[in-house]
């Protein structure tokens, strides 16, 4: 299916009532695949896929148009919100230690790229303490460094072991046996019940 296509399949998803805080609605879309804009109608879609939750088919169309268009930032993130509707969603308000602090001593990719691995209170058969993996999507930002503080989305290796965490939660971000961040839950959201067609 070629990019125009996927673009108006996606589109035909949303629902006319919903509009982002700039008053972004469905109509401004069309006007922009009209016009053979496609990014810009691709960054509205994007924009109102966040507004509500819509179909797992919805971010799939606009990952398959963002990698047509060979948009690799804009494609990673609609394959990220795929496996959040598919696994749950968990927010957290990261902060990474100072570089005189911690090992990392340069920033890290903000689209998913990190894998590090959490403390968030799971244990193994003997009690002992368990880490377990998650990549780091750094929301509105491109990167994140040492002493910097911002909200993340995590994307755990199995889901199923961080079902318990609640918001209000701190977690440890580790890379190395030593703490890296420290996390606080912001959102602890199952698999989305919504249509997967």
């Amino acid at each position: 299916m070629d990019v125009v296509r996927l673009l108006e399949a996606a589109a035909r998803l949303v629902p006319e009532a919903i509009a982002t805080e700039n008053d972004i609605t469905i109509n401004d879309v069309w006007d922009h695949l009209t016009h053979d804009e496609w990014e810009v109608a691709l960054d509205m879609l994007e924009e109102l896929g966040d507004i509500r939750p819509l179909p797992l088919s919805f971010w799939k169309m606009l990952a398959a148009a963002a990698e047509q268009m060979q948009l690799t930032n804009s494609a990673a993130w609609c394959h990220w919100r795929c496996n959040e509707l598919r696994d749950g969603i968990i927010r957290a308000d990261l902060t990474v230690r100072p570089a005189y602090e911690g090992r990392r001593q340069t920033s890290f990719s903000g689209a998913g790229v990190l894998r590090p691995m959490w403390s968030i209170g799971n244990r193994t058969p003997t009690g002992e303490p368990t880490l377990d993996i998650a990549r780091v999507w750094v929301e509105y930002a491109p990167f994140l460094g040492p002493g910097e503080r911002t909200s993340v989305r995590l994307a755990p290796l199995d889901p199923s072991q961080w079902r318990h965490l609640q918001p209000g939660r701190t977690i440890t971000m580790h890379e190395d046996r030593t703490i890296s961040g420290t996390a606080v839950v912001l959102q602890a959201d199952g698999p989305a019940p919504t249509p997967t067609a």
